[in-house]
């Protein structure tokens, strides 16, 4: 029976992209979200809930933690919701965690740095398994400096160049906490390739597409198209030309989203 009283709850998923169209619900196509209500409204046998998650994921792209939250009028167990999800999700979203909170916790304001991975190789073509992990690029990519102009978009810049059509009142000045591309051995496979990197980004928030807008422009300076100080003169903002690419999603995936607060 519905009472009065909101209660809100805050569930940490793990999800594989690669047959999503993002997370948001749209009509017509899968999303995470989408399934997830779809899971819940079978769990409670009615629609009188609401989910609010702490940002959204670009079709094919997957997340190791994603936080949303439940809104509902009755109290739930927390161990109780968690089993019952992982009891009748898909296999490709799992439930990690569900805590209670309170009305003063605001998903949105209080998530204060989310790092995102882009998994990638370059050359031989890949496993086809590794297809929804791992992006391949056919071209040999100069790596060395690719990550000299991965550390160029730490810190305080304007990212104009690196958001897809922005409102009128986005804000394009961002802080990169970290921006760096590493060798991958977080994730292996015996299908993966022998050599793969990561891409690392860390940061309080990103606009749309910014993430594989600064990948696509470090695969251009990767193939000598552009240069490091092409790089740094983006980063003053002006316009909205990118320059580079929009980065395939299948290699991108949210990582880690940590609150304060909580």
């Amino acid at each position: 029976m519905r009472s009065g009283q909101k209660f809100y709850y805050l569930i940490e998923l793990q999800f594989l992209g690669f047959r999503y169209h993002g997370w948001q619900k749209q009509p017509h196509v899968k999303t995470v979200q989408g399934m997830v209500k779809k899971t819940l409204c079978y769990i409670f046998d009615h629609k009188d809930f609401k989910t609010l998650a702490s940002g959204r994921t670009d079709k094919m792209v997957s997340a190791n933690s994603f936080y949303f939250e439940l809104f509902t009028y009755e109290v739930l167990s927390p161990d109780k919701l968690l089993k019952e999800l992982n009891q009748n999700l898909p296999k490709d979203i799992k439930a990690l965690s569900v805590k209670e909170v309170d009305s003063k916790f605001n998903i949105i304001h209080n998530s204060k740095v989310k790092e995102y991975l882009y998994l990638f190789s370059f050359g031989e073509k890949n496993h086809p398994f590794s297809a929804p992990f791992i992006m391949n690029f056919k071209e040999d990519l100069d790596l060395a400096l690719m990550q000299k102009g991965a550390i160029l978009f730490e810190g305080v810049h304007n990212f104009q160049k690196y958001c897809y059509k922005p409102s009128a009142d986005t804000q394009f000045e961002r802080q990169i906490l970290c921006s760096r591309i590493i060798e991958n051995d977080l994730f292996t496979a015996n299908f993966f390739p022998k050599e793969s990197y990561i891409y690392k980004v860390r940061g309080k928030g990103f606009m749309r597409h910014q993430i594989r807008l600064m990948m696509g422009t470090l695969l251009r300076l990767g193939n000598h198209e552009i240069t490091l100080e092409e790089i740094q003169s983006s980063l003053i903002g002006g316009d909205n030309e990118p320059l580079g690419v929009i980065a395939p999603p299948s290699g991108l995936m949210l990582n880690t989203v940590e609150f304060e607060g909580i």
